[in-house]
């Protein structure tokens, strides 16, 4: 339980209301009650805070008139404010050190004592783990990978040899980072795998969502730079660069060898093809289908919005006289382009 002046003073917000006011707990603006705090970030739900009951509200400056709670936390990002609260009054439970006995870990591994080690986890030859870290019940480390300090394996999180962590990342439930890349070559006999040499290397401070995969490089690694946010079933191919701070939503697809740069967002459900390159600040809206680069900053769509089925049947029948128009179209340009030249030498006569 924190007092409303001091958490406005941990995120630079001014305090219109009661500085001794406490608050023990985030809500929402329609089902908090005394004792939470709330925040607006959202014009659509701007019609709750007129009859919201928490005890406290974050509020972008110019909707300071319209709070009618005790405390109103003035800041210019509501939702970062918000953010930065929540995690002030709901903190990541502290590591205790340890291991279960049901732990598998391997003679040589070198683990920090302040380290989790959790039930069912198997740790291979050659792996390293840093001070603070968690690896959570039924984790799969492989050998020779390398964990640096305060990292969460949450469960069932399966890191393949070689694979490098940074400090301070997070991954979530049934998450593979390290699986081999689609690598095949064509044969008489059919398909042969190509041996995947490189790994995946994960900078500090980076989050990886439930059941992303992440395929190791073919000889260089896969890498994701610092701060990268991944939410969750997202597929990242091999050979794959992540800029810092890029963020990408479920269910994104990126084949092998493209190249995102800092900065970026990718809707849900966007799929780039393989060796592209992006540049910083270039973000795109979900359901996007990429198979260009795209150099320049820049928020970029690539698909058509959902239609009603009657529409979508005639728009489909459209589409496959696309060519014939073309050609329609190329011979009444020639057509008129022959008129005009013979009109042109009519009047000079």
């Amino acid at each position: 339980m924190y007092r409303v002046g001091w958490l406005a003073q941990q995120i630079g917000a001014e305090l219109r209301g009661d500085p001794e006011l406490l608050i023990d707990r985030v809500d929402t603006l329609v089902d908090g009650g005394p004792g939470a705090i709330s925040f607006l970030a959202n014009l659509r739900y701007q019609r709750y805070l007129a009859t919201t009951k928490v005890s406290a509200v974050i509020l972008a400056p110019e909707l300071a008139a319209e709070s009618p709670v005790a405390a109103t936390l003035l800041c210019s990002d509501p939702h970062l404010g918000y953010a930065r609260i929540a995690a002030l009054l709901h903190p990541s439970a502290e590591v205790t050190g340890g291991r279960h006995p049901s732990a598998v870990v391997a003679a040589d591994a070198r683990i920090d004592p302040s380290a989790w080690i959790a039930p069912q986890v198997v740790i291979e030859e050659g792996v390293e783990i840093g001070p603070g870290c968690f690896i959570g019940p039924g984790s799969m480390i492989a050998a020779g990978v390398r964990i640096g300090r305060d990292c969460r394996l949450v469960a069932r999180v399966t890191l393949c040899h070689r694979v490098w962590l940074g400090d301070r990342v997070v991954i979530h439930p049934g998450a593979v980072v390290g699986s081999d890349g689609f690598g095949f070559a064509r044969s008489p006999e059919g398909w042969l795998k190509i041996p995947q040499l490189g790994s995946v290397r994960v900078e500090d401070d980076v989050e990886i969502g439930a059941n992303t995969t992440i395929d190791r490089g073919a000889i260089r690694d896969t890498l994701l730079e610092k701060g990268v946010k991944l939410d969750n079933q997202i597929q990242i191919g091999h050979n794959v660069r992540i800029g810092e701070h890029s963020a990408l939503a479920a269910c994104v697809g990126i084949s092998g060898s493209t190249q995102v740069g800092r900065n970026c967002t990718l809707g849900g459900g966007v799929g780039l093809a393989g060796h592209l390159e992006f540049g910083d600040n270039t973000h795109f809206t979900g359901q996007s289908l990429v198979t260009r680069s795209f150099r320049e900053p820049g928020v970029y769509s690539g698909n058509l919005p959902a239609l009603s089925n009657r529409e979508w049947r005639k728009a489909v029948a459209r589409f496959r006289h696309l060519d014939q128009l073309a050609r329609t179209l190329r011979q009444l340009e020639q057509e008129v382009a022959r008129l005009r030249e013979a009109r042109s030498e009519e009047q000079e006569r």
